[in-house]
């Protein structure tokens, strides 16, 4: 424990950790927990919370189910995913060792709903801010079919998030818009029926965070220095855990630097620049393959004129919406793609989802050929 620790934190914290665990051993319910795991300081908090809790009570009490699910959007910053995967590891063998109900799964989208299959292989333009196609088939539609999984097979689910009131004032009036069920701490899931939200550590803020995280040791080994490295690296923040499309605007946004490096919502990447600038210079291939996406994204020779429906579009002004990439684009960004993949020297897309895009383009040419001889 660190001597400069404030007093009121400690005693915040360990108020916290008791709230969990008299929540766990709740006599009204005992529905699965789901903690929503991003590996950032606040969801590493909530897990570090549960799992401490856990510890404290007899064998005979951990009879609710507790899931630690992290999401792969399969384009995250290697280095993010890198630190996830280590700390779920962790968790994943602490728990086994210490009997714990603890699940520890990883969700990502379907094969045919993958970032590069829908860029490159369906000519998805590259998202920005009004067409933000990424975080519902990316982030929300996987996490959520593990939630609804567990709601159809129990009945219910509680989904423990670690947002808090002052990360932002579009999260506090996000929170503070639902009321708690009547006589619990939890809430309604915004769109997945059956599903209950609970906050252990709505009300700290950031500075209490990091004090709690640098004070005590990580409960499934070592400590959270790692953690305080990265943000350290990537000059902070994370993409949090979205669940729904009125928390989406989280991502991609400059207030949340951790992410998929593809992002094209943002105007600059500053996690992954910030890992350049602490040396790491294998991510500037990197770097440098994002901002042309972003580059080539309104370039009217690159994209089609129709719709992937064959029909041509327009505002409300009158102003003609291009279609997607074209599928000479389209070669043009794997090449791409695949040169930056040689150059990084690891995975950045895999030979299935290569495969998948094989086969979309030799539909889409049949489609055009039809259309031309029709």
């Amino acid at each position: 424990m660190s001597e400069t620790t404030s007093l009121s934190v400690l005693d915040q914290w360990h108020e916290i950790v008791n709230n969990v665990r008299e929540e766990y051993l709740s006599t009204t319910q005992n529905y699965p927990w789901i903690i929503g795991f991003s590996g950032g300081k606040d969801s590493t908090l909530v897990a570090h919370a549960v799992f401490e809790a856990l510890m404290t009570m007899a064998p005979s009490q951990r009879t609710r189910p507790v899931h630690v699910v992290s999401n792969d959007t399969m384009v995250e910053s290697p280095l993010v995913m890198a630190h996830l995967d280590e700390v779920t590891y962790l968790i994943d063998e602490a728990g086994r060792g210490l009997d714990l109900p603890i699940t520890v799964a990883r969700t990502k989208p379907d094969p045919d709903k993958t970032f590069w299959v829908l860029l490159i292989g369906k000519g998805y333009p590259s998202p920005n801010s009004s067409m933000r196609w990424c975080t519902d088939r990316l982030k929300i539609q996987p996490t959520s079919t593990y939630i609804k999984e567990n709601v159809s097979k129990h009945g219910a689910a509680i989904v423990v998030l670690g947002v808090r009131r002052s990360e932002s004032i579009q999260r506090m009036n996000t929170i503070n818009k639902y009321e708690n069920v009547r006589g619990t701490q939890l809430t309604e899931h915004t769109s997945i029926p059956g599903a209950l939200i609970y906050r252990p550590i709505v009300d700290l803020t950031t500075d209490d965070v990091w004090e709690i995280l640098g004070s005590f040791q990580a409960p499934w080994g070592g400590t959270h220095q790692k953690l305080f490295q990265l943000y350290r690296d990537a000059e902070g923040g994370e993409c949090p855990v979205v669940l729904s499309k009125e928390e989406a605007p989280g991502c991609g946004t400059k207030n949340s630097r951790f992410g998929c490096w593809t992002c094209t919502v943002v105007e600059k990447d500053k996690s992954l620049q910030g890992f350049i600038d602490s040396g790491k210079h294998a991510y500037k291939p990197l770097v440098a393959f994002r901002d042309w996406l972003v580059d080539i994204r309104n370039d009217p020779a690159r994209r089609s004129a129709v719709r992937r429906n064959g029909r041509l579009t327009f505002d409300l002004t009158g102003k003609h919406i291009p279609g997607p990439f074209t599928i000479q684009a389209r070669r043009e960004i794997l090449d791409g793609l695949l040169k930056v993949q040689e150059e990084f020297g690891a995975t950045l897309i895999t030979t299935e989802e290569i495969d998948l895009i094989h086969k979309v383009w030799a539909t889409d040419l049949q489609t055009e050929e039809s259309l031309a001889h029709a």
